[in-house]
């Protein structure tokens, strides 16, 4: 067993006092839906244009959360391979339990609206079913009422459509499979909730409840709507805002009710390069109404907690988190690695050298000129607010100018890597920039030879407040040389910034090496 195997954790939500501290993930969970299922809580979240996707979190008191799965391996759609489709694929799912199986119905804005099943949350997850090809519909959620009659709520991307603020209500087969008209509207009062989004639906004490975020993700609210009839008229109250606190646009989310009689809300909050992470707040129902967080004001609006007494499960669990560190000693990758879009078995090995990541240097797709447009970055999300990632790393090329290194990914991005000369090695730092609106770039910063007989490398990179990252090398592992400049990482498409690793094929190759990963691993920084 390596020894970077386990590693201190970077970001902890259990004060193991009885208390949690949010957020509960300080990772990039965006758009959370939770369902509980007897003793265990269920989560997935968007993971928009990268594979695998729809993540599976599980946990037994909603504080201390792993990744088991994914309920997506590709994209369903031949645009998804080639060069990434940033902001794209999968948005704003929501999760269900119903007739013995687990639901999951989400939009993906330029295909249409999507449903998964599976009777064991480990999968395996039924090949994704088109319930409506259809541009615009997105957040989708599914709702079984007590008649039997199933219906989807959804709202509209307006980039994609031209409707904003708006929720519509469709009938629906009972399985899933197909709409069975064009909807109603049941929502829209874009003066005071502009941007609503994010619709779960559900039913209590015979109100029929939307739960659903306005105001934008980054100074936004979460609204309630409810009625006695599930088409409406529905009633507004807005229950969780910023407040005093430094929890800004607390919304988007889904509540549970646990067999103690607590009830609980789990949100995220737009971080910028960090993502959407993930915060839980107490909840409680007043006259038929959901109240959330602490401090609230003559309207009924909450604030978020920063620190709070952990939920009653009726017992006590350990300390848990998704993985980060990995020292690819598995047959398989472990479930923190993600690529830019469908990926390919070719990309990688973990059998050509066992106990190595063996990443097969690529070629930019046809159309691309920069690493922004590289599909075969794999990588993961940011942590915690504070942490070091050391690469270990071997590389062997084909030819001159390939590259292999670590990368903080998003619309910008910074690199270091090593690059293959006709006279030796050396080391590099770029950093780059791309959208889908303009041209990327990109730019070498800085380089260093390095020593003929340097064969292992491990290249760090220490991430402080607020996502600035400071990056070095080692030859042996012991002794690192600050490199590059000081880089502030930026959000990706609907996504914070990833860190990663990538080998790519020298310009105008026809043949590619390969760089031999024998560990990442995370570090917590002194505060």
């Amino acid at each position: 067993m390596s020894i970077h195997t386990k590693r201190n954790s970077v970001w902890q939500a259990d004060l193991g006092d009885g208390r949690y501290q949010n957020p509960v993930l300080y990772a990039d969970y965006s758009d959370p839906d939770i369902i509980r299922v007897g003793e265990d809580f269920y989560m997935t979240a968007s993971s928009f244009v990268h594979t695998p996707g729809l993540p599976i979190l599980h946990s037994k008191d909603l504080v201390n959360w792993t990744l088991t799965g994914y309920a997506v391996d590709r994209l369903p759609a031949e645009s998804y391979e080639g060069c990434p489709r940033h902001g794209d694929g999968v948005w704003a799912p929501s999760l269900r339990y119903h007739a013995g199986k687990f639901w999951i119905f989400f939009g993906m804005p330029d295909e249409g609206v999507f449903m998964t099943t599976a009777v064991d949350p480990a999968g395996p997850w039924t090949p994704l079913h088109l319930v409506k090809e259809v541009k615009g519909w997105i957040d989708t959620c599914p709702f079984w009422d007590d008649d039997g009659q199933a219906y989807l709520v959804h709202a509209f991307a307006n980039s994609r459509c031209g409707i904003k603020h708006r929720l519509d209500i469709c009938r629906m087969k009972a399985d899933g499979t197909e709409l069975l008209d064009e909807g109603v509207l049941v929502f829209n009062c874009e003066a005071d909730h502009p941007t609503m989004e994010g619709p779960k639906l559900y039913k209590r004490n015979g109100w029929y409840y939307i739960f659903a975020p306005a105001g934008g993700v980054s100074q936004g609210w979460q609204t309630v709507l409810r009625s006695r009839s599930i088409l409406g008229p529905y009633e507004d109250r807005i229950v969780l805002h910023q407040g005093s606190t430094d929890i800004n646009g607390p919304h988007q989310g889904g509540y549970v009710e646990l067999e103690s009689g607590e009830s609980w809300f789990l949100h995220f909050q737009d971080r910028e390069a960090y993502g959407r992470i993930v915060h839980l707040q107490p909840m409680r129902w007043e006259q038929d109404w959901p109240v959330m967080g602490i401090n609230q004001n003559d309207e009924g609006m909450g604030e978020p907690v920063s620190v709070w007494k952990k939920p009653d499960v009726g017992g006590e669990w350990p300390a848990a988190e998704p993985d980060t560190t990995d020292d690819f000693n598995e047959a398989s990758l472990g479930l923190q690695w993600q690529w830019q879009g469908n990926y390919r078995q070719d990309w990688y090995s973990l059998s050509a050298r066992p106990g190595f990541l063996r990443l097969y240097s690529q070629k930019l797709p046809e159309g691309g000129s920069t690493l922004y447009h590289l599909p075969g970055i794999i990588g993961q999300k940011l942590p915690a607010p504070q942490f070091a990632a050391i690469a270990k790393l071997e590389f062997q090329p084909a030819e001159a100018a390939e590259r292999a290194g670590l990368i903080v990914f998003g619309h910008s991005y910074a690199y270091v890597a090593v690059e293959s000369q006709a006279g030796g090695r050396r080391l590099v730092y770029g950093e780059g920039r791309g959208s889908k609106t303009e041209a990327s770039s990109e730019n070498e910063l800085m380089s260093v030879a390095l020593p003929a007989d340097c064969v292992t490398l491990y290249i760090r990179a220490e991430c402080r407040l607020e996502a600035v990252f400071r990056f070095g090398y080692s030859l042996d592992g012991l002794t690192y040389h600050p490199f590059g400049q000081g880089f502030a990482a930026s959000p990706g498409g609907w996504v914070g910034a990833k860190l990663g690793l990538f080998a790519r094929q020298a310009p105008g190759a026809s043949i590619g090496g390969f760089a031999d990963v024998d560990s990442f691993y995370f570090e917590p920084l002194a505060q």
